[in-house]
């Protein structure tokens, strides 16, 4: 049994859900999601609440019962409230610029890394050293995150790079004499 799959998902004010079939939709003020249903699972709507079960008691059913309704869950919540992630940047010469539709990055290369944003993404840099990845899809915000990061993942001997907002990066001591 889940325990996770088992919890209802509550729909907040202003938030509409439809189910047609195997496909989940949700509106809200911030847009629109859709997602596909497996067909092990079935979703069942009771005023403002999404219930989940297992259509029969395969074990397959009973694994992706609590992964679906998370995956809902992220769904309603994406369309009423939205997701971000933060990024520093660390480092001497380290900055990020917003220029049109990319972000310009400073990394310590000798020359200028250029991201451009994908749709329904929104990031801001309200200083050099920090951006905020915002979006309606979780798996999108923290996919661009990651691509972000990945141009320069935080070294274990300063701490130089760019690092999640609160990241621990795990220090090694340098050489000795």
């Amino acid at each position: 049994m889940s325990r996770v799959g088992q919890s209802p998902v509550d729909i907040p004010e202003g938030v509409a859900c439809e189910i047609a079939g195997q496909l989940f939709t949700a509106k809200g003020k911030l847009g629109e999601l859709k997602l596909s249903i497996v067909d092990e699972i079935e979703v069942s709507q009771e005023e403002n609440q999404l219930l989940m079960k297992p259509r029969n008691n395969s074990k397959h059913a009973q694994e992706l019962w609590g992964t679906m309704r998370s995956l809902v869950q992220n769904v309603v919540r994406g369309v009423d409230e939205g997701f971000t992630k933060n990024l520093e940047i660390v480092g001497v010469g380290y900055r990020a610029a917003l220029e049109g539709n990319e972000i310009v990055l400073q990394l310590g290369y000798s020359h200028e890394v250029r991201f451009s944003i994908p749709d329904g993404i929104k990031i801001t840099c309200e200083r050099p050293t920090l951006i905020k990845v915002n979006g309606i899809d979780k798996q999108k915000v923290g996919q661009v995150a990651a691509n972000i990061r990945k141009y320069r993942k935080p070294e274990p001997y300063k701490g130089k790079g760019i690092r999640y907002e609160n990241e621990y990066i795990l220090r090694k001591e340098g050489k000795k004499k």
